[in-house]
């Protein structure tokens, strides 16, 4: 009796994942197994903003679209700077003072001792790496809750904070420093938008296509090619209406005089910010997917034991973690002086929280192990959403607590409730 050759798994054009409707199905068989990712926070994000949409007619209007990427740029910045800490299931509780140390330390030096911007700025990131250093050898090396260490700093670094700025002092980011003032509160060039669009599409297509021809290489599977291209071409097709918009002139009408309207200068242009985090967002992520740095992260944040019988330099990742977080956080205390225009002795101390919150609304689990930046500024936006929409009504900023508290509880059940139906433990 003859046996039947097993049947070769399904295939496609250039690759081994199957078709279209089989990578659908397996989508969606995984959200039903908890891997949901941040759909809950895409899901949630939608609902608030068809809502505030309704309750409020500002609210889907360029100028306070341009408000709301600005004013999530900041908590973006902080959240996919925890990230890299939180996948290891750690958690970094003085990133927020860290971003207030580096925007202090910048402002200081360029004002009291005449320091160039681009000088001090670097100055800045450099505390911020040291900052890392520090924390990442004492939970490391030294064995240190990563909880302990930071809460000591995140309460020693306002004493510093103090020290550098002055009891009740305050510096203004002024003309010494309209580059800095100009992140948050300038605009890029219309064509220079739609120049940047277009670089950051090709550079996705040459990144899609070099994803697919590294698998190959490797005798790897790859998705079919008509889902790369579908997913290009969604992106492409939001990146156009986003440049759009935001190319609209979005200055509030002044009204009229004597039946004629009153003249006021255009705002119009996509953001300075928004590149900036784009960037970052960008090479973060492009850290984490394709790296072996970012392999050894997921699989220290996973099983940091298995990781180690592996070969994986378990504590070289997690110090490493450490410095990307501080040095990423002090690029958020930047942001937050830019927008604000001053920077005090309390800035950053508020933040670090939020900025915990927004990764785990983004789908980041605190177990550690899943999770993506975009998680993070997907979280980021639910949370600046709330804000505005809610600031737009006019409420008060205890509902806006409220809300917040809650959709945070919300998204940590369901954290771990998806871990329970994926097989992992529901706490450690």
């Amino acid at each position: 009796m003859t046996s039947t050759p097993a049947t070769p798994p399904p295939t496609i054009g250039s690759g081994h994942e199957g078709s279209i409707s089989d990578q659908i199905s397996a989508y969606f068989r995984g959200v039903r197994q908890g891997e949901m990712g941040a759909l809950p926070a895409i899901g949630g994000f939608l609902v608030l903003v068809i809502l505030f949409s309704f309750l409020d007619a500002n609210f889907l209007t360029p100028l306070n679209f341009a408000n709301l990427l600005t004013q999530a740029a900041t908590l973006m910045m902080l959240a996919m700077a925890l990230v890299f800490v939180i996948l290891l299931g750690e958690i970094d509780l003085s990133a927020g003072v860290t971003s207030g140390v580096g925007a202090s330390i910048f402002i200081v030096l360029v004002h009291n001792f005449d320091v160039h911007w681009i000088a001090s700025l670097i100055i800045a990131l450099i505390t911020g790496f040291a900052i890392g250093s520090f924390i990442g050898v004492f939970v490391a090396k030294v064995g240190i809750p990563s909880f302990v260490v930071t809460l000591g700093l995140f309460l020693g670094f306002q004493g510093l904070q103090l020290i550098i700025i002055g009891s009740g002092g305050a510096y203004r980011i002024g003309n010494e420093t309209p580059e800095i003032s100009a992140i948050m509160n300038k605009n890029m060039p219309i064509w220079l938008g739609w120049t940047f669009l277009v670089i950051a599409l090709v550079l996705a297509i040459a990144i899609a296509l070099w994803d697919r021809a590294r698998r190959t290489r490797a005798g790897v599977a790859n998705r079919p090619l008509a889902l790369m291209w579908a997913r290009l071409g969604a992106i492409s097709i939001a990146g156009v209406l986003f440049v759009a918009l935001l190319s609209l002139n979005r200055a509030p009408s002044r009204g009229s005089l004597n039946g004629v309207a009153i003249e006021t200068n255009a705002i119009e242009g996509v953001p300075i910010v928004v590149p900036i985090a784009i960037a970052i967002l960008w090479a973060g992520t492009f850290i984490l997917d394709r790296t072996r740095f970012g392999r050894h992260l997921y699989a220290v944040g996973g099983n940091p034991e298995a990781a180690r019988r592996a070969g994986i330099k378990v504590a070289s990742i997690r110090i490493t973690a450490f410095i990307i977080c501080s040095t990423l956080a002090v690029v958020s205390g930047i942001f937050d002086a830019s927008r604000i225009g001053v920077v005090t002795a309390a800035t950053g101390s508020q933040i670090v929280l939020s900025g915990v919150a927004a990764a785990v609304v983004g789908g980041v689990s605190l177990f550690g192990g899943r999770g993506r930046l975009t998680h993070a500024a997907i979280g980021a936006l639910v949370i600046a959403v709330i804000a505005n929409g809610l600031g737009l009504l006019g409420l008060p900023a205890g509902i806006n607590f409220l809300v917040t508290g809650g959709v945070l509880i919300l998204a940590a059940a369901f954290d771990a409730v998806s871990r329970k139906r994926a097989g992992g433990a529901l706490t450690r």
